[in-house]
């Protein structure tokens, strides 16, 4: 059944899944606030510093008006930075006139409350203007899902019913989607293997080979698990689209801009200099100051996001925390 849907943010993600439900059939907004972009998206259907050379369907609309992009919308998707959701949300109650499935597609944990995506967006967007929160996550690049590489992810929802509605709305032969009923699992892998993908750059950075990597990526793992379970999720989860597979994608390919951020600084360069050259949001910069100080609160161990934290807000050396993590105190790989 063709749905409106307006997607907020037309960032690379944002317009890879806004191309994905044009081409399923459906009435399609994407809403930004740089009045530039917005024209090119509707004239060139092009959007050339998130997608360089990707030709956009003739029938996605773009707008910079809020209220016009989200009016009568069946499901909104937003697609915007953690740091931003807060403050899109509130503008959005304000606007909306009907009561729309609420999907994020975002990967983050709020600075500060260290809240996931979903918990803010319950906060801001009242249970009388919505229907449910639907976390759509999973190992997925952009670039690929925009020119219909095979791809497969999750959608989320503690009511099973919604996550099968957002299944419906993406499903196609080249963009598969499962669903979860664990949210928590969901977000907090989505959120966290963005910590791990700077460790696994600054690896590479450092000119260290596939033992390495695969070593960091699996022990990667285990802080996530560890951190996850302790907020309410499911361990299986871990394993799963959200889990390993997100990690995986993230962890090994130049597409990711986490793993690009992380060779940069494993390479010498400052925190500072890497933000600069990457000229789009670093979600597991920010990731990492929230994951640390909620690991310290819940009384986790996460030795490598600890290490990663020192290197971004304390001036460590990359190169010697490479080898002090790896001269901590032998103990069981079983360890929880």
């Amino acid at each position: 059944m063709k749905q409106k849907i307006a997607v907020l943010g037309p960032g690379s993600w944002g317009t890879a899944l806004a191309k994905v439900l044009v081409e399923n059939g459906h009435d399609v907004t994407i809403w930004g606030r740089e009045v530039d972009q917005i024209a090119e998206i509707n004239q060139q259907h092009t959007n050339q510093h998130y997608l360089p050379d990707l030709l956009l369907p003739l029938e996605l609309k773009a707008e910079y008006d809020l209220k016009t992009a989200v009016t009568g919308a069946d499901a909104i998707l937003f697609v915007v930075p953690t740091k931003a959701i807060r403050s899109v949300a509130a503008q959005l109650v304000a606007v909306l006139d009907t009561k729309p499935v609420i999907i994020h597609a975002s990967k983050g944990l709020e600075q500060g409350t260290h809240k996931r995506i979903s918990q803010v967006l319950m906060e801001e967007i009242p249970a009388d203007k919505r229907q449910d929160v639907v976390v759509l996550s999973g190992p997925s690049h952009a670039e690929e899902v925009a020119v219909r590489d095979i791809t497969t992810i999750t959608a989320a929802s503690k009511n099973l019913k919604y996550a099968e509605y957002v299944q419906q709305l993406f499903m196609n032969d080249y963009f598969r989607i499962y669903t979860n009923d664990d949210v928590i699992g969901v977000e907090t892998g989505a959120a966290l293997k963005n910590i791990i993908a700077l460790g696994s750059g600054a690896i590479h950075g450092l000119g260290f080979g596939d033992n390495a990597k695969a070593a960091i990526m699996t022990r990667g793992l285990a802080e996530i698990s560890r951190l996850g379970v302790a907020m309410g999720a499911d361990p299986l989860t871990f394993i799963g689209m959200s889990g390993v597979g997100d990690l995986i994608v993230t962890c090994t390919s130049v597409h990711s801009r986490n793993w690009r951020a992380g060779d940069l600084l494993g390479r010498g360069h400052n925190l500072q200099e890497v933000l600069d050259n990457m000229g789009m949001i670093v979600e597991g910069v920010s990731t990492t100051k929230a994951a640390y100080e909620l690991s310290q609160e819940l009384n986790v161990e996460m030795p490598i996001t600890e290490t990663i934290y020192k290197v971004l807000y304390e001036g460590a050396d990359v190169q010697e925390a490479a080898k002090l993590i790896m001269l901590r105190d032998g103990r069981s790989e079983k360890e929880f």
